[in-house]
């Protein structure tokens, strides 16, 4: 290798390694764009979904763990239009079962009320509602078991897992 080609890629190196900790600590959660798939109605009512499928207990639930925020992002990010459009007739239809059901829009109703709807839209004959209900449950368990509080405090976590010993006796 020639010394100036060496010599420049040293100092490419060395600039990366520079500006690498200044780029990464822009990357805030206020910095970040926010998911766009849902108006701000179809998200609350996404967060009463996820909340009501694991709500707080002595631990924090859905909701306060921001998994309507993880939905929203895993459905722009990685599923296809069908999906991101599934979720929200999904949700126009949760409305539309507890506005006839209860007379009264699903944010609005009581723990027992809301988990009727959801069980009854699991259960359904009605493969959208069905398929919309698997969909939702299992992006909001995802997405609370990736959760930083709780890969860090109820799971038992290693960043980087296994143990290296390079220096130990051996016993025959």
């Amino acid at each position: 290798m020639q010394r100036r080609v060496a010599l420049k890629n040293m100092a490419l190196g060395l600039g990366g390694m520079i500006s690498l900790p200044a780029w990464a600590n822009a990357w805030t959660s206020t910095n970040l764009p926010q998911p766009t798939l849902l108006t701000s109605q179809e998200g609350t009512l996404l967060a009463s979904v996820v909340d009501t499928i694991l709500p707080a207990t002595d631990t924090p639930g859905a909701q306060e763990l921001g998994v309507d925020r993880f939905i929203q992002t895993m459905l722009t990010d990685c599923y296809e239009k069908q999906a991101q459009d599934n979720l929200t007739k999904g949700l126009a239809m949760v409305q539309t079962i507890s506005q006839s059901t209860f007379g009264k829009d699903f944010a609005a109703g009581t723990p027992a009320q809301r988990i009727h709807v959801l069980e009854g839209m699991g259960i359904s004959d009605d493969p959208t509602q069905k398929g919309f209900y698997s969909m939702v449950k299992g992006l909001t368990i995802q997405g609370y078991m990736s959760s930083e509080y709780v890969m860090k405090n109820l799971t038992k976590y290693e960043m980087i897992p296994g143990r290296f010993h390079g220096c130990v006796p051996v016993k025959a």
